[in-house]
């Protein structure tokens, strides 16, 4: 089993984190190959915790989970503070395969998608 965690940075604000689950909601709705579920987490201010939402893949049974940081640029979260959370896990579950993925910002389809907001 694969599991997709998309991983945001989460706010103060409920109504910004709600934005967040709506479209986390949205993605596990459209087809992804090769994934069995897609998951949530935050980094600061709102829950589920990385290690909380991984914990979480982990017990259900999933073998895979594949990271993807939901920042636009690479900076000390992505770089450091993410890594750092998913390896608290990583040690705990030697046995399973956490990938991270490059940051949103990073996707090949940013252009094409910021020239269409235009």
């Amino acid at each position: 089993m694969k599991e997709l965690l998309i991983i945001a940075h989460g706010s103060r604000r409920a109504s910004s984190n709600e934005e967040v689950v709506q479209l986390v909601s949205k993605v596990a709705q459209e087809e992804n190959p090769g994934v069995d579920n897609v998951a949530l987490a935050f980094l600061e201010f709102a829950e589920p915790t990385i290690e909380t939402a991984l914990e979480g893949c982990l017990q259900r049974g999933a073998e895979e989970v594949v990271v993807l940081p939901y920042f636009l640029s690479a900076g000390n979260h992505v770089v450091k503070d993410i890594p750092h959370e998913v390896s608290k896990v990583q040690d705990k579950w030697p046995d399973k395969t956490i990938t991270i993925l490059p940051h949103l910002g990073a996707s090949g389809a940013m252009p094409a998608l910021l020239a269409q907001s235009s």
